[in-house]
Protein backbone atom coordinates (compact mmCIF):
# COMPACT_ATOMS: atom_id res chain seq x y z
CA UNK A 1 0.00 0.00 0.00
CA UNK A 2 2.99 2.35 0.40
CA UNK A 3 3.36 2.32 -3.38
CA UNK A 4 -0.24 3.49 -3.79
CA UNK A 5 0.34 6.28 -1.27
CA UNK A 6 3.25 7.48 -3.43
CA UNK A 7 1.03 7.21 -6.51
CA UNK A 8 -1.48 9.61 -4.96
CA UNK A 9 1.18 12.32 -5.27
CA UNK A 10 2.77 11.03 -8.50
CA UNK A 11 0.16 9.08 -10.51
CA UNK A 12 2.64 8.49 -13.35
CA UNK A 13 4.35 5.76 -11.31
CA UNK A 14 1.30 3.59 -11.97
CA UNK A 15 2.43 3.52 -15.60
CA UNK A 16 1.66 5.17 -18.89
CA UNK A 17 2.60 2.33 -21.24
CA UNK A 18 2.16 -0.66 -18.92
CA UNK A 19 -0.15 -0.21 -15.95
CA UNK A 20 -0.30 -1.06 -12.27
CA UNK A 21 -3.92 -1.70 -11.39
CA UNK A 22 -5.57 0.66 -8.90
CA UNK A 23 -6.43 -1.05 -5.60
CA UNK A 24 -10.09 -1.45 -6.59
CA UNK A 25 -9.12 -3.20 -9.85
CA UNK A 26 -6.84 -5.76 -8.25
CA UNK A 27 -9.61 -7.65 -6.47
CA UNK A 28 -11.35 -8.40 -9.77
CA UNK A 29 -8.32 -9.78 -11.66
CA UNK A 30 -7.10 -13.29 -10.92
CA UNK A 31 -5.21 -16.18 -12.45
CA UNK A 32 -6.38 -19.03 -10.25
CA UNK A 33 -4.53 -18.55 -6.96
CA UNK A 34 -2.70 -15.47 -8.22
CA UNK A 35 -3.77 -11.81 -8.03
CA UNK A 36 -2.99 -9.71 -11.12
CA UNK A 37 -1.67 -6.29 -10.15
CA UNK A 38 -0.07 -5.02 -13.39
CA UNK A 39 -0.81 -5.38 -17.11
CA UNK A 40 1.25 -4.91 -20.28
CA UNK A 41 -0.28 -2.26 -22.55
CA UNK A 42 -1.33 -4.66 -25.34
CA UNK A 43 -2.48 -7.45 -23.06
CA UNK A 44 0.39 -9.76 -24.02
CA UNK A 45 1.30 -10.47 -20.41
CA UNK A 46 0.62 -9.41 -16.86
CA UNK A 47 2.25 -9.59 -13.47
CA UNK A 48 0.78 -11.25 -10.40
CA UNK A 49 1.50 -12.27 -6.83
CA UNK A 50 -0.01 -15.09 -4.75
CA UNK A 51 -3.60 -14.28 -3.79
CA UNK A 52 -2.80 -15.26 -0.21
CA UNK A 53 0.95 -14.86 0.38
CA UNK A 54 2.70 -17.12 2.86
CA UNK A 55 2.21 -16.03 6.46
CA UNK A 56 4.70 -13.31 7.22
CA UNK A 57 5.66 -12.86 3.55
CA UNK A 58 5.63 -9.08 3.24
CA UNK A 59 7.53 -9.08 -0.06
CA UNK A 60 6.00 -11.82 -2.23
CA UNK A 61 7.45 -13.27 -5.41
CA UNK A 62 6.16 -11.75 -8.66
CA UNK A 63 5.13 -13.88 -11.62
CA UNK A 64 5.02 -12.68 -15.22
CA UNK A 65 2.14 -14.51 -16.92
CA UNK A 66 2.19 -15.05 -20.63
CA UNK A 67 0.03 -17.63 -22.41
CA UNK A 68 -1.59 -18.42 -19.00
CA UNK A 69 1.69 -19.62 -17.48
CA UNK A 70 3.24 -17.58 -14.65
CA UNK A 71 7.05 -17.48 -14.78
CA UNK A 72 8.90 -15.94 -11.82
CA UNK A 73 10.46 -12.51 -12.09
CA UNK A 74 13.86 -12.41 -10.41
CA UNK A 75 13.03 -9.72 -7.84
CA UNK A 76 10.31 -9.70 -5.15
CA UNK A 77 7.46 -7.20 -5.26
CA UNK A 78 9.23 -4.24 -3.59
CA UNK A 79 12.17 -4.30 -6.00
CA UNK A 80 9.93 -5.23 -8.95
CA UNK A 81 7.95 -2.01 -8.37
CA UNK A 82 11.18 -0.01 -8.59
CA UNK A 83 12.07 -1.81 -11.83
CA UNK A 84 8.58 -1.21 -13.23
CA UNK A 85 8.89 2.52 -12.46
CA UNK A 86 12.37 2.74 -14.02
CA UNK A 87 11.13 0.99 -17.17
CA UNK A 88 8.12 3.29 -17.46
CA UNK A 89 10.27 6.38 -16.92
CA UNK A 90 12.71 5.28 -19.63
CA UNK A 91 10.11 4.49 -22.30
CA UNK A 92 7.65 7.33 -21.64
CA UNK A 93 10.17 10.16 -21.24
CA UNK A 94 9.82 13.01 -23.74
CA UNK A 95 13.44 12.80 -24.93
CA UNK A 96 15.24 9.64 -26.02
CA UNK A 97 18.48 8.17 -27.25
CA UNK A 98 18.86 4.67 -28.59
CA UNK A 99 21.39 2.38 -30.13
CA UNK A 100 22.22 -1.24 -30.82
CA UNK A 101 25.57 -2.93 -30.91
CA UNK A 102 28.00 -5.35 -29.28
CA UNK A 103 27.70 -5.42 -25.49
CA UNK A 104 31.48 -5.57 -25.01
CA UNK A 105 31.81 -2.25 -26.85
CA UNK A 106 28.74 -0.35 -25.64
CA UNK A 107 28.59 -1.27 -21.94
CA UNK A 108 32.01 0.18 -20.96
CA UNK A 109 31.13 3.42 -22.77
CA UNK A 110 27.73 3.69 -21.09
CA UNK A 111 29.15 2.77 -17.68
CA UNK A 112 31.73 5.54 -18.01
CA UNK A 113 28.84 8.00 -17.45
CA UNK A 114 26.03 5.94 -15.93
CA UNK A 115 25.72 3.73 -12.85
CA UNK A 116 24.23 0.25 -13.01
CA UNK A 117 21.18 -0.18 -10.77
CA UNK A 118 22.02 -3.10 -8.44
CA UNK A 119 19.00 -5.27 -9.25
CA UNK A 120 18.61 -8.54 -11.12
CA UNK A 121 17.19 -8.21 -14.66
CA UNK A 122 13.61 -6.99 -15.10
CA UNK A 123 11.20 -8.91 -17.37
CA UNK A 124 13.64 -11.82 -17.36
CA UNK A 125 11.09 -14.39 -18.61
CA UNK A 126 10.63 -12.43 -21.87
CA UNK A 127 13.43 -9.92 -22.60
CA UNK A 128 15.71 -9.38 -19.58
CA UNK A 129 16.52 -5.70 -19.00
CA UNK A 130 19.06 -4.05 -16.74
CA UNK A 131 19.01 -0.38 -15.79
CA UNK A 132 21.67 2.30 -15.73
CA UNK A 133 21.06 5.76 -14.31
CA UNK A 134 22.79 9.11 -14.34
CA UNK A 135 21.87 12.75 -13.79
CA UNK A 136 18.47 13.12 -15.40
CA UNK A 137 18.60 9.91 -17.47
CA UNK A 138 17.44 6.31 -17.21
CA UNK A 139 18.76 3.66 -19.58
CA UNK A 140 17.43 0.17 -20.06
CA UNK A 141 19.62 -2.38 -21.76
CA UNK A 142 18.47 -5.71 -23.17
CA UNK A 143 19.85 -8.33 -25.50
CA UNK A 144 18.78 -7.74 -29.08
CA UNK A 145 16.35 -10.43 -30.14
CA UNK A 146 18.12 -11.25 -33.37
CA UNK A 147 21.71 -11.47 -32.18
CA UNK A 148 22.51 -12.55 -28.64
CA UNK A 149 25.92 -10.79 -28.76
CA UNK A 150 24.22 -7.44 -29.37
CA UNK A 151 22.33 -5.24 -26.97
CA UNK A 152 19.59 -2.69 -27.44
CA UNK A 153 19.92 0.50 -25.41
CA UNK A 154 16.95 2.78 -24.77
CA UNK A 155 17.56 5.95 -22.77
CA UNK A 156 14.92 8.39 -21.56
CA UNK A 157 15.21 11.89 -20.13
CA UNK A 158 12.73 14.56 -19.08
CA UNK A 159 15.12 17.33 -20.17
CA UNK A 160 16.92 17.32 -23.51
CA UNK A 161 20.13 18.63 -21.92
CA UNK A 162 20.45 15.53 -19.72
CA UNK A 163 21.23 13.51 -22.87
CA UNK A 164 24.02 15.81 -24.11
CA UNK A 165 26.90 14.15 -22.19
CA UNK A 166 25.97 10.85 -23.87
CA UNK A 167 26.42 12.51 -27.27
CA UNK A 168 30.15 12.86 -26.57
CA UNK A 169 30.54 9.08 -26.33
CA UNK A 170 31.87 7.17 -29.34
CA UNK A 171 28.45 5.63 -30.01
CA UNK A 172 26.52 5.61 -33.27
CA UNK A 173 23.03 6.54 -32.10
CA UNK A 174 19.97 5.33 -34.04
CA UNK A 175 18.06 8.20 -32.49
CA UNK A 176 19.30 11.01 -30.29
CA UNK A 177 17.13 13.86 -28.99
CA UNK A 178 20.00 15.60 -27.13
Amino acid sequence: MDFYRLAERRPAILGQQNFIEPPAGIASRRHGERMVFAVENQGGWDWSIPWQPETGDVDPAVGLTTMNVPVPEQEPLSRFLLQFSLHEAAVTAPYHAGTQGPAERLMPLLESLLQRVPLLPFMSPIVPKIFLVGPGVIAQVSQSRHDTDEITVEIGAHHRGALRPLGRLDIEWRGFDG
